[in-house]
């Protein structure tokens, strides 16, 4: 059975399903649209992939990023 949607946002740290080849599952969201990059916080390789891609790969959140406000 799929895992529920998870709640992510930008600045998340999230491990993934399957570890990077530099050996390290933390992954840091940097980039929030259609597509998600996320940033390897073992060897500072980004990864660039569709939104319902990443929502099947991640894992758990490991620690929220800070949240920011809007102004206007």
């Amino acid at each position: 059975m799929p895992n529920p949607r998870i709640s992510f946002d930008l600045n998340d740290v999230v491990e993934m399903k399957k570890p990077h080849p530099c050996g390290d599952n933390k992954w840091k969201i940097i980039r929030m649209g259609a597509d998600i990059r996320i940033k390897c916080l073992g060897c500072g390789h980004s990864v660039l992939m569709p939104r319902s891609e990443f929502q099947r790969k991640i894992k758990k959140i490991l620690e929220r990023g800070p949240k920011i406000e809007e102004n206007e």
